[in-house]
């Protein structure tokens, strides 16, 4: 019987997957069933497990995904809290596999979790980064706290206000996050508008605000793309803690982070 649990590779994928899932509760940021993550598993199957029956009928996508046709996908389970996911992640996650056709997926692995209700907004990430031809893997979505509490302020809605006051907090965010941040206004968790909206600001950006929501990062590497949203946190952080003292932080000068560039090849 096949089984994935005997392909090293694409275990250890996962075990990074059930890493980052436990940094994401212990730094506070998945309340409950808060948060989720996709990664693009297709590499590291085989043919033969490629191929494994569905463990539920085929779901039908909202939209075609045309350029995920075939692909399998590692993702979080709807209402599955990232505590578990950390413990178990196939008692809180599945593989599904997107039909050739881009209109449906099944679930293929381990065990029939349905998939985090923000599947869509998720999908529609990795068809468009795939069909622009970047080698996009994960996206991920959690709730850094000072993050969020940054997009009640109406000023850090403008996405260029946001990236220089982070940037300017430490110089590891401009190195670490050198494309800025996007932000999408307020929108309904879970639905396609979030996904477009969200599309819309991945032209420019690998890491995007959800207004009074949450924060997702996507690229090539899962603990990439943690790193990424922590630093943030850390500059939202040095941040506010200046605010609580009484005062407003200078932050680096235009000069100091324009120096940032040749120095790190940004």
């Amino acid at each position: 019987m096949t089984t994935i649990k005997n392909n090293s590779p694409l275990m250890a994928e996962i075990g990074r997957i059930a890493e980052v899932a436990g940094y994401l509760w212990t730094k506070g940021w998945a309340e409950r069933n808060g948060g989720n993550i996709s990664v693009n598993l297709t590499g590291l199957l085989t043919d033969e497990e490629m191929a494994l029956p569905a463990l539920a009928p085929a779901t039908e996508l909202q939209e075609t995904m045309t350029s995920l046709g075939g692909n399998v996908f590692y993702v979080t389970g709807t209402g599955k809290r990232m505590r578990y996911v950390a413990q178990d992640p196939f008692a809180n996650g599945a593989l599904i596999r997107i039909a050739p056709d881009g209109k449906s997926y099944d679930i293929i692995a381990e065990q029939p979790v349905r998939p985090t209700s923000e599947l869509p907004s998720h999908l529609l990430m990795h068809n468009y980064l795939r069909s622009l031809g970047r080698d996009n893997r994960v996206v991920l979505h959690t709730h850094p706290t000072e993050l969020i509490g940054m997009t009640h302020c109406k000023p850090f809605l403008d996405s260029k206000v946001l990236t220089r006051t982070l940037w300017s907090m430490i110089p590891e965010c401009r190195i670490i996050v050198p494309k800025g941040v996007g932000i999408v206004p307020y929108e309904i968790p879970g639905t396609i508008e979030l996904a477009h909206a969200t599309i819309r600001q991945l032209e420019k950006h690998d890491v995007v605000f959800w207004e009074k929501h949450g924060i997702l990062a996507v690229g090539e590497d899962l603990i990439e793309c943690f790193d990424a949203i922590d630093t943030l946190s850390k500059s939202a952080q040095i941040y506010i803690s200046a605010r609580m003292a009484g005062y407003e932080p200078v932050g680096m000068t235009d000069q100091q982070l324009d120096d940032l560039v040749p120095a790190f090849g940004l």
